[in-house]
């Protein structure tokens, strides 16, 4: 296989407060020939994700930061277009973490060959059939311990992992479903597609008083995306024995100073709450239990899903930066 050119997106600088295009630098970078054991891919698209702002800081957390001067690493789904390896053949198509690129090439074994499934586009791997539904299922179940007939309320509602929540949540028996978005037309598309049973829009502001309305009796599971006044708005509905599965908080991703912490941690005392983080490297053993549950669902068309999608891997900073400031209805997704 001969050399090729691989368009690649860097961190420049570490961001402070809002990411902006100068911290991120387009690169061209040459492949030099396929190695033996080594595969060269073109990524069909690339994920952007709000778990990609805190990997931009050097400061401690579950996982390295990016390094200055290098790719951004992140869920990519692409085709094998040469191989070296007889474990991942040319034609394959594969899963893997390269990330921003429209050409990667690296060693077999960090790429992850999947199906091709009849009418399931390739890009749901990268969400709701993906990592973004077992991250929702495993929060629920794991976490959460979601028992049926409990009232749920998800943060950050009409993102990847709150769609996916808010299905799966009802798929598992949930008696009802409670949703915040950031947007009027984000609140109907929760109640009107995503089956939830009442949503809000953060933006209107009072979020303690538009949950106690759309929950008078309480709830039982939070699953937070958001953190800050979501969170202190759950601690207050929450009845005795709640608990929480706190996935983000993307509240505080862009601040250049600490978020002030709830003003009602007492009621965790009171109540008797539980909350816990958590991250899905921590859970992937759950991925078969998952998967044949999303595939039954799936098949039985009850599961629905949105994607926002921009097209070119020139265009994938802005992607992220819409995607972090809610533009995004659904998966935010790069078509390279």
């Amino acid at each position: 296989m001969t050399a090729a050119s691989s368009t690649q997106i860097h961190l420049a600088a570490r961001p402070s407060g809002w990411p902006t295009h100068d911290d991120f630098r387009t690169v061209q970078v040459e492949l030099g020939e396929l190695q033996p054991g080594e595969v060269r891919v073109r990524n069909e698209f690339v994920s952007v994700d709000p778990y990609m702002r805190g990997r931009m800081n050097d400061v401690r957390s579950y996982v390295a930061p990016y390094a200055l001067g290098a790719q951004i690493q992140g869920g990519a789904i692409g085709r094998v277009i040469a191989s070296a390896s007889e474990e991942v053949p040319e034609g394959a198509v594969v899963l893997h973490q390269h990330g921003w690129s429209d050409l990667v090439q690296a060693d077999a074994a960090t790429f992850r060959v999947v199906p091709e499934i009849d009418g399931v586009p390739l890009s749901l791997r990268l969400h709701i059939m993906g990592m973004t539904g077992l991250t929702a299922y495993a929060g629920l179940t794991a976490i959460a311990a979601l028992q049926p007939g409990e009232t749920v309320f998800i943060s950050g509602a009409a993102g990847a992992v709150g769609t996916a929540a808010g299905q799966i949540a009802k798929l598992l028996g949930a008696g009802r479903v409670i949703g915040s978005a950031g947007s009027a037309e984000k609140v109907a598309l929760l109640t009107e597609k995503y089956g939830y049973d009442a949503a809000f829009n953060y933006k209107d502001g009072d979020v303690r008083g538009q949950l106690a309305a759309a929950a008078p009796e309480g709830i039982d599971v939070f699953f937070d995306n958001v953190g800050g006044d979501h969170l202190e708005a759950a601690l207050d509905a929450f009845n005795d024995g709640g608990r929480a599965a706190l996935c983000g908080a993307i509240v505080g991703y862009n601040t250049s100073a600490p978020v002030p912490g709830p003003d009602n941690m007492a009621n965790l005392i009171t109540r008797g709450l539980k909350l816990e983080g958590f991250t899905i490297g921590k859970h992937l053993q759950l991925a078969p239990e998952f998967q044949q549950h999303m595939g039954e669902w799936f098949a039985a068309g009850k599961i629905a899903y949105d994607e926002t999608i921009v097209d070119g891997i020139e265009h994938t900073v802005d992607a992220f930066l819409d995607m972090m400031r809610g533009a995004n209805t659904g998966k935010m997704l790069v078509r390279v």
